[in-house]
């Protein structure tokens, strides 16, 4: 039997540690009261603060007002919105076809962006298409746990840069495609986005680490995006805080 292809990022100290702290938020999270006839309300509001902020975090000024009003304009904005509304169609898909998958979120985010014809096609590079191949292998072979998966994920669509000029944004769809289909986060309750936002004076610095293949980098990358989801659960924890509240 082959080996699972993550099973070496396992065994660095402290990403067993980051795996059940992120566990930990979410199982918090997905125990509120709320969620048993509200859990549709509380996605709908986290995805939204997630555009907003996938947005924020690859240029976007606007606010998260003015996005929920429905006045932010910017193209930036726009794209990360129309992803947050195909997010459960594109679910499904992701398990058996990423590289198709990935098209669909780069023609989302750039449709404002880029001409027709360059939609959906990522860069043409012999190592981006490479690296592309071998994400869709090992995500076919891994039973890694979800939070290590999209650590993985965000990380290569980060560092290949390959849906310019909104491979950001198509990372961080990515990443909460990952959680979803995984299982941790299946309803898509967590506000990745926003985790990540509030850790954006060390983003990075952790993915530099990434990109240098050292297994150190490596851990930082995985602790970091681990931390993202704990500040993602406890923004959504506080969704379900404020409509219970009413």
């Amino acid at each position: 039997m082959n080996p699972d292809p993550l099973d070496p990022l396992l065994e660095l100290p402290g990403v067993a540690d980051s795996v059940t702290a992120s566990r930990q938020a979410v199982d918090k999270l997905l125990g509120h009261r709320v969620l048993r006839r509200r859990s549709s309300d509380v996605s709908a509001e986290s995805l939204l603060r997630g555009a907003w902020a996938s947005a924020a975090l690859a240029g976007s000024s606007a606010t998260l007002e003015e996005v929920r009003a429905g006045t932010a304009t910017d193209p930036i904005v726009q794209g990360a919105l129309r992803i947050s509304t195909e997010l459960a169609v594109l679910a499904g898909a992701w398990a058996g076809a990423q590289r198709q998958v990935l098209a669909r979120l780069h023609t989302l985010a750039a449709l404002d962006l880029l001409p027709p014809e360059q939609l959906g096609r990522p860069r043409p590079d012999r190592e981006v298409a490479h690296r592309l191949d071998t994400l869709a292998e090992v995500l076919a072979r891994t039973k890694a746990p979800a939070v290590v998966i999209a650590a993985i994920v965000q990380g290569e669509m980060l560092s290949l840069d390959a849906f310019a000029p909104a491979s950001a944004v198509v990372a961080r769809a990515a990443a909460r495609l990952t959680l979803i289909e995984r299982g941790l986060d299946p309803k898509s309750l967590v506000a990745l986005e926003v985790g990540h936002l509030e850790l954006r004076e060390q983003e990075q610095a952790a993915l530099a680490g990434y990109r240098g293949g050292e297994p150190d980098g490596v851990l930082g990358w995985i602790r970091h995006c681990g931390q993202a989801v704990e500040l993602g659960a406890r923004e959504s924890l506080a969704i379900c805080e404020a409509i219970q509240r009413g």
